[in-house]
């Protein structure tokens, strides 16, 4: 299930009354309706999308909650605002959720400011031209009502496969852009303007870091708890994907007592290296459930599969595909209206694999105190001091690592290869820490999240660790405190550390689905090759054919992960396969 709502935008008020009545007639038959009108814009929500009217004339589309965690009256709250503007920056600084603002121009009524929350739990893509269009939270209602015809941007979709961890405003279809997570877009007859209301750069600055562990520890306690029994209030059952590692445990670990029912859920593989079930199998205990299980079909994603009908670039891989398919099979068995899961904990909670926590530890604490994380990242390594010091010492003098590194593997050497997309988060202020700088850059990557994880019309998806408050949270723990004792995550591991069982909160090891991927590479090697050279893709121009023809008939090296960014590909040429160009 997912929020969904379309907007007819003219700030000209030039309306074709004929071709609206048409479509107002369609959107009724897909139990649509108008919510929302001015002058410029007209509003059309889905019967299970939540919306809140706002003062000055605007609207609320999706769950918006106070930052109190206690009831939210927005109408109550916020009616003591003078401006628009002011209610935004209230709402950005005070409150949380998934949500679309949608507020007229309080001078004269023709332009429209929209406002994505930071998480970006609520979709917005947008077609506009001269203050006119439409906005939505799918492609696939648009098409359906005829306003538009996809054509897909080959040179985007040459971005998405060189900069695959990167989101940006433009999508691989043609005239069609999204309004990223944590900005607002200005529309008015003359101009469409997109700008940052919300940065995470402000959450890591000096007066704004926590400086001990025990009230880093509380206040990620405080803000995971608070943010997921919010959801929990909102749901009627949950089906609690369990993967066995820390991030998904603290989610269920909230769940404790909630009231809905929870079903907890894990996917095993029918190859070695992903089986977490004596994990997931504890924490499922811990909340007085049995632990259901499944095992990953070797076959299932690499056919003529059809992607989530909403997708604007290819996202979803196989991996993606193949759990969201198992995913939303148990949820239907299951009768869940909500699955949780603890999508993106890694880098919210500061997992970083490299010397750079010491590193920042020296620049911002001296270089007593950066000994003490210099031995903390020995011991998390297994590696001996002289090689932490030596690594941290080549993280101080190098220059910060790029956002973006192109990955032209399998691309056709011809192509003319742009610089990777500016991103609002990318904006870094003078003086930033290395450690920061990374952590906020693969904060971004985290967006691409709501792309790839679907799990059907009939089921709403949780993210609680992408929410605001934990972020925000999070952003305050210094990267070297993260690895305090030589371990990682360690904040959030003290914030759950009674509740969790003591194998999970002390485990180093992490599953992983590489050996099921290569299984499903080797049974359908021949396919993905034919599909490959004979495809979209080739017949563009973007692939390597002759490198993909030695690769195929190559025998793959022990431990050789590049058939991972032949998946890739195969996935993307699946997608395009599928748009009626």
């Amino acid at each position: 299930m997912s929020y969904r709502y379309i907007a007819l935008v003219d700030v000209n008020r030039r309306w074709n009354l004929a071709n609206l009545t048409e479509i107002e007639a369609a959107l009724q038959m897909d139990n649509m309706r108008e919510r929302f009108t001015s002058g410029s814009i007209r509003l059309f929500l889905a019967a299970e999308t939540p919306f809140q009217p706002l003062p000055g004339g605007g609207f609320a589309i999706g769950h918006l909650f106070s930052r109190t965690f206690a009831p939210f009256d927005a109408m109550a709250r916020l009616s003591t605002f003078s401006s628009n503007k002011r209610l935004r920056e209230h709402v950005t600084e005070n409150c949380w959720g998934e949500y679309v603002l949608v507020q007229p121009d309080e001078r004269d009524g023709t332009g429209i400011t929209l406002t994505r929350d930071p998480s970006g739990g609520v979709p917005c893509i947008y077609s506009l031209r001269n203050g006119s269009g439409f906005i939505t939270s799918g492609i696939s209602l648009a098409t359906r009502l005829d306003l538009y015809r996809k054509r897909i941007d080959w040179d985007v979709l040459i971005h998405c496969l060189t900069y695959p961890n990167l989101k940006t405003r433009r999508t691989a279809f043609a005239d069609i852009c999204e309004l990223l997570p944590g900005s607002s877009l200005a529309i008015d007859p003359r101009n469409l303007t997109t700008h940052p209301n919300w940065s995470p750069w402000k959450f890591v600055a000096r007066g704004h870091r926590h400086t001990n562990l025990v009230d880093a520890a509380a206040d990620i306690r405080a803000s995971v708890a608070s943010v997921v029994h919010a959801w929990a209030d909102v749901d009627e059952s949950i089906l609690m994907e369990l993967s066995g590692g820390i991030d998904s445990s603290i989610v269920a670990a909230c769940l404790k007592n909630a009231g809905p029912r929870v079903t907890c859920y894990n996917l095993a593989t029918p190859v070695p290296g992903a089986d977490e079930r004596q994990y997931a199998r504890q924490m499922a205990a811990c909340l007085g459930v049995d632990l259901q299980t499944e095992q990953l079909d070797l076959d299932i994603a690499c056919g003529d599969v059809a992607p989530f009908p909403d997708a604007v670039s290819p996202r979803m891989g196989i991996l993606q595909y193949a759990v969201s398919h198992a995913m939303e099979a148990a949820a239907l068995r299951h009768g869940a209206s909500s699955t949780y899961t603890g999508s993106g904990g890694d880098t919210v909670f500061g997992l970083l694999t490299n010397a750079v926590p010491a590193a920042d530890a020296i620049r911002e604490r001296g270089v007593i105190a950066g000994l003490s994380s210099i031995r903390d990242l020995s011991v998390l390594h297994q590696c001996t001091m002289w090689k932490a010091a030596r690594l941290t010492a080549r993280k101080m003098i190098r220059a910060p690592k790029a956002a973006c590194v192109p990955d032209c593997t399998f691309m056709n050497p011809s192509l003319f290869i742009a610089p990777a997309e500016a991103h609002p988060w990318f904006d870094a202020p003078k003086g930033m820490l290395p450690g920061d700088w990374e952590r906020i850059v693969d904060l971004a990557s985290n967006q691409l999240f709501r792309d790839i994880v679907y799990r059907g019309e009939n089921c709403w998806i949780r993210m609680p660790l992408l929410s605001q408050p934990v972020v925000e949270a999070c952003l305050r723990v210094p990267s070297w405190m993260s690895i305090s004792g030589g371990h990682n995550r360690v904040a959030a591991r003290a914030a759950f550390a009674d509740v969790l069982p003591p194998d999970i909160l002390n485990r180093r090891s992490k599953g992983s689905f590489v050996g099921y991927l290569g299984a499903v590479f080797k049974r359908n090697k021949n396919q993905i090759r034919e599909t490959l050279l004979s495809g979209g893709l080739n017949d563009q121009h973007l692939l390597d054919a002759d490198a993909l023809t030695r690769f195929f008939e190559a025998e793959l090296p022990p431990r050789d992960k590049s058939f991972t960014r032949v998946l890739s590909l195969f996935t993307a040429e699946n997608w395009v396969r599928h748009q009626a160009c």
